[in-house]
């Protein structure tokens, strides 16, 4: 949520920092703003995307400036408007601020009695008055202080008017320092900043770093910190479109060769991933698109005879759970940031249990502080709907479950996957086809039982998110008892048939939807006599919804296109949930 860049060095700020708002717009972009700076500070904020503020700086005189801040807005205290934008200043102090603060209300109500003003009703120009409360000579214990006084989350970059350089903190939100040559560079994400370097330092915990043009230094508590310099393995490729409108079409289609290469990092290298036959329990916890993948998980775990529990993140962290000492907690997250998931595994770590996290991004807080950690190896994925990094996760929970009950059948069909989804993703004629009778349609429903149900699950928020079609799943054997009474003539409803054993039962619930008027788009292995149906190859259960899934992604969007949607960004959405 939120997207900050900063940046001091010898070159003019305003280009870097709208460059890497471009590639920051996918963490929120109801609103925009920059600041400069040079002995005065230039404030610019608009509303809505980074273009629209990308204009009004080409209609500025800009100040000669060496070192500036940016932001991109997802609103949580206060609503979208320029006003709300950040940066915002108070006295000395211009700041941009990823994160909720907890306790704003009562930090203002503080402040106002001691005679500040404020202009917005968001939580970050509180930050900004406490800072500037603070500061009296010594820039770096007037952050400590304030930051010492705030509940909850915060990423910060920061100016001082009164001085040269560029301060930072963080706690609970991602915040990265990159290093360039002989130029510094704050960010919520290395993307941000590839076009000039991928040498980047990990902040810790309330870590104030202090940036000239060509030094910096971190400290925390007035002690001196040392951080290990990283190299990101990112490339500028994961962050352009290559010939693609959208960035969600473009990692739809990479999913086979992502696919085939974390295949062949694994098949054959199972010892290389946790042993699971260790645990009696395993609880599986996710958001969104992540949670979906956990319940495909606990479908294909079950099978392997293991007892298995799967919560939404923010429900399991409020939960009374009695663990035991043969209890496994998995935590899946594409971003490896995801605030109710870090808060679910700590809650674990906490009780002395293993965990496990299945995410996409190298020194995450999830990887870092899990006790195994996989990556998908995704790549970058900034599309805000997940596709390829959704597939990834299937599979690596899929390899988990061959490594608990190998079989050869799974070996035989696992070589031919990679294969097999690019002959699905092909068929685009044909998905634009069900996507020209789907767009029209306010409402849309999918069935299917067990592991197709969790695919139905997908599948709906996958058309939802991009689409804004009112979409709902249920389990099939279930819309008798109340959910039937929704469907009407002409109603669209997707039919997930997957599992052999329970096909007939999930078609004789088509069946019943079709009686009462339903147009059904049937997903399956094997062929039926439907005008609309998606055939997928029949595959080893344990990898069949690996096929299932991506004809649902590509119909979600051409059915966005065809409705004029924001594909890559839709509204009211953004990439990290990095607040609660």
């Amino acid at each position: 949520m939120c997207g900050i860049i900063g940046y001091i060095g010898s070159k003019r700020p305003e280009k870097i920092l709208i460059e890497g708002l471009k590639k920051l717009e996918y963490r929120g972009y109801d609103s925009a703003g920059i600041a400069l700076y040079n002995k005065e500070v230039q404030i610019i904020k608009s509303i809505g995307k980074i273009s629209n503020l990308e204009e009004k700086i080409n209609n500025e005189k800009l100040i000669d400036s060496n070192i500036g801040i940016a932001h991109t807005r997802w609103a949580t205290h206060g609503e979208p408007s320029e006003i709300n934008a950040h940066p915002h200043r108070i006295g000395h102090i211009t700041l941009v601020h990823n994160g909720i603060i907890e306790n704003a209300k009562e930090l203002k109500e503080k402040l106002q009695n001691k005679g500040v003003k404020f202009n917005t009703s968001t939580d970050t120009e509180v930050i900004a008055a406490l800072i500037n409360y603070y500061y009296k000579d010594n820039m770096e214990k007037a952050i400590e202080e304030a930051i010492s006084e705030l509940k909850g989350s915060y990423a910060l970059a920061i100016i001082n008017d009164q001085e040269d350089k560029l301060y930072a903190v963080r706690c609970e939100s991602p915040l990265i320092l990159g290093i360039g040559d002989n130029e510094y560079f704050i960010t919520s994400d290395i993307g941000a900043i590839l076009n000039y370097t991928n040498k980047y330092v990990l902040l810790g915990q309330n870590e104030i770093v202090t940036l000239t043009k060509d030094s910096y230094n971190i400290v925390k508590e007035d002690t001196k910190v040392f951080r290990k310099v990283e190299v990101s393995n990112l490339s500028l490729e994961d962050t352009t479109l290559n010939g693609y409108d959208h960035y969600m079409m473009k990692e739809i289609n990479e999913e086979p060769v992502l696919v085939d290469n974390l295949i062949k990092k694994y098949i054959n290298n199972l010892d290389s991933l946790p042993d699971l036959n260790k645990y009696k329990n395993i609880h599986i916890v996710g958001c969104g698109s992540a949670y979906y993948a956990g319940m495909i998980g606990k479908n294909l775990f079950e099978e392997d005879g293991i007892k298995i529990e799967i919560d939404v993140a923010s429900e399991y962290r409020y939960r009374n759970i009695i663990y035991d000492k043969d209890t496994l907690v998995i935590l899946i997250s594409q971003s490896g940031e995801t605030a109710d998931t870090i808060a679910a595994m700590r809650k674990a770590n906490d009780n002395n249990i293993d965990t496990l996290a299945i995410v996409n991004v190298q020194s995450s807080t999830i990887e870092r502080e899990c006790t195994y950690s996989i990556l998908i190896e995704a790549g970058k994925e900034i599309a805000v709907a997940t596709t390829k990094a959704f597939i990834l996760q299937v599979l690596v929970l899929s390899l988990l479950s061959y490594k608990i009950n190998p079989d050869n059948k799974y070996l035989e069909d696992i070589k031919k996957l990679p294969q097999q989804l690019k002959v699905l993703l092909d068929k685009t004629g044909y998905y634009k086809k069900l996507a020209d009778s789907i767009y029209k349609h306010e409402d849309v429903f999918f069935i299917g039982r067990k592991v197709d149900y969790a695919i139905s699950m997908e599948g709906s928020l996958k058309l939802k998110e991009v689409s804004y079609i009112h979409s709902d799943s249920y389990q099939a054997g279930e819309l008798k008892h109340g959910t039937i009474s929704l469907v009407k003539e002409g109603t669209i409803v997707f039919a997930i048939v997957t599992d052999d054993e329970i096909r007939d039962k999930t078609i004789s619930n088509l069946e019943e939807v079709i009686s009462r008027g339903a147009k059904p788009i049937y997903v399956g292995n094997a062929d039926v006599d439907y005008e609309n149906k998606i055939i997928i190859p029949k595959i080893h259960k344990k990898l069949q919804p690996l096929l299932a899934v991506p004809p649902l992604q590509m119909i979600a969007y051409y059915v966005a296109l065809k409705r004029g949607c924001d594909i890559d960004k839709p509204k009211n959405l953004a990439k990290s949930v990095t607040v609660e």
